[in-house]
């Protein structure tokens, strides 16, 4: 079994109130938490729906894969090291450890791990 679990989807929009509206009402998607107006998540199933305006953004204006795993340096070296590409980290914020990388083709990724408490 791989230490790599998706986890999220993550897109972008410049009006989260109204990509809320949408994927609530259009596809009867259940809020599971909002951050301000700048961040939200909706329950897609085994994968989280993270709506994010460019100030939560990984990489504002694509669609990114978030990928938790128990060794986010290591998974950046891999990606690096096959081809792609680094954009941001390792590094941890309030809650996480994360990269933000492209892969060898440029799509976009975060690799993320809980901090401990």
């Amino acid at each position: 079994m791989s230490d790599y679990d998706v986890r999220m989807v993550v897109l972008s929009t410049d009006d989260l109130d109204e990509s809320i509206r949408f994927y609530t009402e259009t596809l009867g998607m259940s809020l599971k938490f909002r951050d301000g107006s700048h961040y939200a998540a909706l329950d897609g199933g085994t994968v989280t729906l993270a709506l994010a305006t460019a100030v939560d953004h990984p990489m504002p204006g694509k669609v990114v894969v978030g990928i938790k795993t128990s060794d986010v340096d290591a998974a950046a070296a891999a990606i690096e090291a096959d081809g792609g590409a680094v954009v941001r980290g390792p590094y941890d914020d309030a809650h996480e450890r994360r990269a933000v990388v492209y892969d060898h083709m440029g799509n976009g990724l975060v690799f993320y791990s809980p901090l401990p408490r």
